[in-house]
């Protein structure tokens, strides 16, 4: 048997609200906040890491809005770089055949776990 390299894992994104399933695999918060009304057991959120999400300061300038989207990528990209926490996620993957982001934000198409699963993914 020859060596084969190790298929790159899954990065999926959903919402902590939704159900969770086995093809979630290892689930991430990446909520500063924990999610309004839910309880930790019904969360089935294997690691939290509030550090990686939006500072305070970038989350409540962004609020969800549409037309701040664009900025809010930038500035998020930027803080990412300064914290170096992406590689704590990095080496999750190592790990883990399947990493799902879970983030509280009603808009699915604009947020922060958007974000980070698009740095996981090398774009």
């Amino acid at each position: 048997m020859g060596w084969a390299p190790r298929k790159a894992p899954m990065i999926r994104i959903k919402r902590v609200y939704e159900k969770s399933g086995k093809e979630d695999g290892w689930r991430v918060l990446v909520d500063r906040l924990w999610p309004r009304g839910m309880k930790k057991e019904a969360a089935h959120v294997d690691l939290c890491i509030k550090e990686v999400a939006p500072s305070d300061e970038l989350r409540k300038w962004f609020g969800h809005k549409p037309e701040k989207w664009k900025e809010f990528q930038r500035k998020y990209r930027k803080e990412l770089a300064k914290k170096n926490l992406v590689s704590e996620l990095k080496e999750m993957e190592r790990k883990h055949e399947t990493i799902t982001l879970l983030f509280g934000a009603k808009d699915e198409e604009r947020n922060q776990a958007v974000v980070l699963a698009e740095v996981l993914r090398g774009r």
